[in-house]
């Protein structure tokens, strides 16, 4: 892959001033998306990242996951020559991606204000804990806290049981995603009027965007939603089953695959129970249904019966492990583990792109993560020394 890869953001050129997680993994997505993605990093240590393990010959393979197919450049933002080699490529660029708290920016004398009137096609996208409105916008965030005060944690786990986090940052992924889908909006905003715009994201916000039917509930029902395990808050059978050797997911989303569900298991007589003739009735006889079906689950593996079930068209499948999941045939067949060199001769395995379009090739490999400052010379020639 050459750093011209092509996308549909072939031609655009991003300047990447985030770290972490949360803006690097909007710009991965853009880089997977063809456009040219240039990491701008402190001279010293460069993006936090670089020193989150696990450790591959002495390099994060953490930074490698979400900075593959990028470029480094190490300026220092408070030194006059720096600045302007920051602000050559600024003048070049399409989009300007930072993740830092609100105020920093304009502190460097670079915020939208400033940056618009000097560099009007300019779009600049940020991803904050808050935002840069409200009273808590200057306010840190990581991605726990975001997903403590944003209310997830509050649904996640078991009932009964100390808080739990969801299993990935969820906090930073989901501002990342909202980012990239604002910074692809505005450019097309731009395509169309000619304006450029300041896309402002905060992790709290995306938070409480991915709650959702929570809102929903509470705002209706007045009833403040908790922890349910495997199971789902509104649908019913919906949730993960015993088997005689594990558990496995069964879900009958609506009457016509309740009833399936019940002709697989051998109980037709459950379809005609009274308690269980919609999804309403069975939702308040919940427990008493799942004690009936894990009778018969129970009495089997969990391959038996996902065969059984799946045979009778109601959607199940196992919880499967991280390693089984990656071994599954459909992770191949959609080129979702992709080869990623990781610049000491090794290669790793990192999740390939989901963003599959019928006009873009999808290569089974990726260029590397850069290491701090590797691309100097060539960004110093790009905008003319």
């Amino acid at each position: 892959m050459t750093q011209n890869t092509k996308g549909p953001l072939s031609g655009i050129l991003v300047i990447d001033l985030s770290r972490i997680l949360a803006g690097p993994y909007c710009t991965l997505l853009m880089a997977e998306m063809g456009a040219r993605v240039i990491k701008v990093e402190p001279p010293k240590g460069g993006d936090d990242a670089r020193a989150y393990g696990p450790f591959v010959n002495g390099k994060s393979a953490y930074f490698a996951s979400v900075n593959r197919g990028k470029e480094s450049i190490a300026l220092d933002l408070k030194a006059d020559a720096d600045r302007k080699i920051f602000e050559k490529l600024l003048e070049k660029a399409d989009v300007v991606v930072e993740n830092f708290r609100p105020g920093t920016m304009e502190k460097l004398g670079y915020g939208w204000e400033t940056l618009h009137a000097k560099y009007p096609q300019l779009i600049y996208a940020s991803a904050s804990g808050f935002g840069h409105t409200g009273p808590n916008s200057k306010d840190p965030a990581y991605d726990m806290v975001m997903q403590g005060q944003g209310g997830i944690m509050s649904i996640t786990g078991n009932e009964g049981q100390p808080p739990s986090r969801v299993g990935m940052s969820i906090g930073d992924i989901g501002a990342g995603l909202y980012t990239a889908v604002a910074v692809n909006a505005a450019i097309v905003h731009r395509l169309k009027t000619g304006e450029s715009t300041k896309v402002d994201i905060a992790m709290f916000d995306c938070q409480l965007a991915l709650l959702e039917n929570a809102i929903m509930r509470y705002t209706v029902e007045k009833e403040i939603p908790g922890p349910l395990g495997a199971r789902h808050p509104t649908i019913t059978p919906f949730e993960a089953f015993a088997t005689s050797d594990g558990s496995m997911i069964i879900a009958a989303g609506n009457d016509s695959l309740f009833i399936k569900m019940c002709e697989a298991l051998g109980r037709p007589d459950m379809a005609t129970n009274p308690e269980y003739k919609s999804n309403a009735l069975r939702q308040k006889s919940q427990k008493k249904l799942k004690d009936e079906i894990e009778s018969v689950l129970k009495t089997n593996t969990t391959d038996h019966w996902i065969a059984v079930v799946s045979k009778g068209g109601v959607p199940c499948g196992p919880i499967n492990n991280i390693a089984q999941a990656i071994e599954h045939p459909q992770v191949a067949a959609r080129n979702m583990l992709v080869d990623v060199p990781d610049g000491s001769g090794g290669t790793l395995k990192l999740a390939g792109n989901p963003l599959k379009m019928s006009a873009f090739p999808d290569p089974t490999t990726r260029r590397p993560a850069p290491d701090l400052d590797s691309d100097r010379d060539a960004i110093l020639s790009y905008i003319g020394g």
